[in-house]
């Protein structure tokens, strides 16, 4: 069962600050529900090839992702892929600037749930669609604030 969703925010800050924020994989358990822990497991500068760990939960299970970094566009998108993960998972994330200290933040969420995440099918579609729009929300509000 694939998962495709997709989340776009507008957001009232400076876009360099958005894309600071969103590449920073450090910074998710700040605007991410359910999210324990980040953490850079290669050295700077971020570039195409960076990794990072991750600790989260969801469904009230723990996930434990090793990311990789597969497209960079500083300033604008990046792309991450799971390598090792119970959660198979592709997230691109964008930052467009509309002017006037004004940006556009969207995510694309593609992913393929194992074991008794591909059990609940339908039901993930709809968890995981929840989740990831109220993340783009919890940003806004951290960005505006």
């Amino acid at each position: 069962m694939a998962i495709h969703v997709t989340s776009t925010v507008d957001i009232a800050c400076d876009a360099a600050l958005a894309f600071e924020t969103i590449a920073n994989f450090e910074n998710n358990p700040r605007w991410q529900d359910g999210m324990v822990s980040a953490k850079f497991t290669s050295d700077p500068p971020l570039r195409v090839g960076s990794t990072y760990a991750q600790e989260a939960r969801f469904m009230g299970r723990p996930i434990e992702t090793l990311f990789e970094i597969t497209a960079y566009e500083p300033g604008r998108s990046i792309t991450i892929e799971s390598r090792e993960s119970t959660f198979p998972i592709q997230v691109t994330r964008r930052v467009e600037d509309l002017g006037d200290g004004r940006c556009r933040v969207s995510a694309e969420v593609n992913g393929a749930p194992g074991g008794l995440f591909k059990i609940a099918g339908p039901l993930m579609r709809r968890m995981v669609s929840r989740s990831v729009n109220a993340d783009y929300k919890n940003l806004k509000a951290l960005l505006e604030g």
